[in-house]
């Protein structure tokens, strides 16, 4: 498999810096706003996005890490592959009931994942609104599911793969395209 860097450290923190300004700009008051990544790398991403706000607002965002296991639809292909899926469950409990939840994840692809992390959303509470960040748009959707924030559309083939890589997974930050 061939690996080529996409977008290295410093285009990956701008990209975090530009979507915080995105989210900043689209509202007018971030009080209603709850941010929820999805485990794993998106909730890292989350986390880099609130930190980024907190910077250039000084405003303190509600977050929530949510795992979405018993959620997707294709649990028995990931069950078949290992013993048990592990499910850690949120990283805490906060109602999203009339808030306005922007839900971060690292890649969209056929929207599976994202359709789960909105089951697992309706836990929480009835939002007002969803918005959707999503780092790395690579196409090929089989659900009608589009991002209202785009890191980077990367168009791939189906045999290829976008790895979002983060510190506290892979101890970078970088995107790599990995093909056969």
């Amino acid at each position: 498999m061939t690996e080529k860097i996409i977008i290295d450290e410093n285009r990956f923190m701008r990209t975090i810096s530009r979507i915080a300004h995105e989210i900043i700009e689209k509202h007018h008051s971030l009080d209603e706003i709850v941010i929820v990544g999805v485990k794993r790398r998106g909730a890292e991403i989350a986390e880099l996005i609130k930190q980024k706000i907190i910077d250039l607002t000084g405003i303190e965002l509600p977050s929530i890490d949510l795992d979405i296991t018993f959620y997707r639809d294709d649990r028995e292909n990931i069950e078949s592959h290992t013993q048990s899926p592990i499910y850690s469950g949120a990283s805490n409990y906060l109602s999203i009931q009339d808030k306005i939840v922007i839900l971060v994840d690292d890649v969209l692809f056929t929207g599976r994942t994202i359709r789960a992390a909105l089951d697992a959303l309706i836990d929480f509470g009835r939002a007002a609104k969803v918005e959707l960040v999503i780092f790395v748009d690579r196409g090929h959707r089989e659900l009608p599911i589009r991002a209202d924030y785009v890191g980077k559309n990367v168009p791939t083939a189906r045999n290829e793969k976008i790895q979002v890589r983060t510190m506290k997974f892979d101890h970078c930050y970088e995107v790599a395209l990995l093909t056969k």
